[in-house]
């Protein structure tokens, strides 16, 4: 209330001093709190930009992984097997008559055909021999002719009563006796004919003449040393011992590579022609025949060689690089990301060994990413980074790209990603 005795120019003038006081006490409440907006603001920013700056540290710190799938295929594999080449046909010849070497007629690298003399042997003995077995088969058919008259006579007696029936009896036995004789004396003949046969040796069949043990004038004889060796060189054969693991996945007529080291990285195609129908218990392995064809004969008899048998089982698995395994002494393992880029071991049973890959027959699924060579510094419940393994259909892309960056455009120029833009051209 104002006072009615103060003059009117000083109440004016207190009433300016009080307004003026107001107004600055509201601008220093403003700049208080402007400045403490600004400081909370200062403040808050610097708190932001320090849990990203942890953030960033923290994601720093975290360890890069390489990660892939198992692939789901079917099982392709070979199996590479030791080898001899054999002929079709391998036979020894043996002298089946005692006598000595005439004359030999093939050698060693003789190509001969079927029936084709190889040598010939001199026997005098059996010369003599036959001539003797002759000479008695002659008078063995006398002593038959005076038997069979007498015996006729006697018949003609007997009808007549002028000999006995026990005469007559005798000489029906005579002349059966005499029959026989000449049967044998035919038969002795006919042997001693054979073994002159025998003085030649001849091929049974065509080949190529591998051994020659014969020199003219040695003696040689039945059941002594072989006189020549024989070989069948077109078709060759093989024969190899397929493990017990493998033995089901032959087939007959399957086709098969077969490589020798005369010539290098050349195959030869051969054909499954007989599978053993069980498997050797003293090796737990499966005999295979194999049929090579040497049309050229350069393929030699006695060779060593290496058969590659393409296997394919025909079953579905996961199939896995085998960097991601982790072998310890509990076994094989796996280093699997899960549960929001965290690493979990996890058992595997494995299957078979492809080389660079192998089979995982359970412990982990399709789905999985594993861990391409996992550092021994990880550990159960870690979290990661993941960056994918690249397969080869992306290097694939990855060139094709490079290349078409790389290609002139119209003016001479590399194209750039934006004059590969213009040029309709994908960067």
């Amino acid at each position: 209330m104002t006072d009615l005795n103060q003059h009117p120019l000083a109440v004016a003038d207190a009433d300016r001093s009080q307004r003026t006081l107001s107004h600055g006490r509201r601008l220093v409440s403003h700049g208080l709190i402007l400045l403490a907006l600004g400081g909370g603001g200062r403040f808050l920013i610097n708190h932001l930009h320090a849990q990203d700056l942890a953030s960033a540290t923290k994601e720093s710190l975290l360890r890069t992984v390489i990660v892939t799938q198992a692939r789901e295929g079917e099982l392709k594999r070979n199996a590479t097997l030791p080898a001899t080449l054999r002929g079709n046909n391998d036979i020894l010849l043996y002298a089946r008559s005692n006598g000595y070497v005439a004359a030999w007629h093939k050698t060693i690298g003789d190509k001969v055909g079927k029936g084709e003399l190889l040598a010939t042997i001199d026997a005098p003995e059996q010369d003599q021999e036959l001539a003797q077995a002759r000479a008695n088969r002659e008078q063995v058919k006398a002593r038959l002719f005076l038997t069979k008259t007498t015996a006729e006579r006697w018949e003609a007696l007997r009808q007549q009563d002028g000999v006995s029936q026990q005469e007559l009896e005798e000489k029906r036995g005579a002349l059966t006796q005499a029959q026989a004789d000449l049967a044998a004396a035919e038969a002795n003949v006919k042997r001693l004919e054979q073994l002159q046969g025998f003085r030649r040796i001849v091929a049974p069949f065509a080949g190529v003449v591998t051994k020659r043990n014969v020199e003219v004038g040695q003696l040689v004889g039945a059941g002594g040393k072989e006189l020549f060796a024989i070989s069948q060189t077109d078709p060759l054969r093989l024969t190899v011992w397929v493990p017990q693991s493998y033995a089901n996945e032959l087939k007959l007529g399957k086709e098969v590579n077969v490589s020798l080291n005369e010539f290098p990285g050349k195959k030869f195609t051969a054909v499954i022609e007989h599978v053993a129908g069980g498997i050797d218990p003293l090796n737990r392995s499966r005999q295979v025949d194999i049929t090579l064809p040497n049309p050229d004969g350069k393929l030699l008899p006695g060779s060593y060689a290496e058969v590659v048998i393409g296997l394919t089982s025909g079953v579905k698995a996961l199939v896995v690089p085998a960097s991601v395994l982790v072998i310890g002494s509990d076994g094989p393992k796996v280093a699997t990301i899960r549960d929001g880029e965290k690493v979990a071991f996890h058992a595997v049973k494995l299957g078979r060994d492809l080389g660079r890959e192998v089979e995982i027959v359970s412990g982990i699924n399709r789905e999985d990413k594993l861990v391409v060579s996992p550092s021994d510094l990880l550990t159960e419940g870690d979290t990661v980074k993941t960056e994918t393994l690249a397969t080869n259909d992306d290097k694939s892309k990855r060139d094709t790209k490079a290349d078409t960056l790389a290609k002139p455009n119209d003016s001479g120029k590399p194209l750039t990603t934006d004059t590969a833009k213009l040029a309709g051209r994908k960067p």
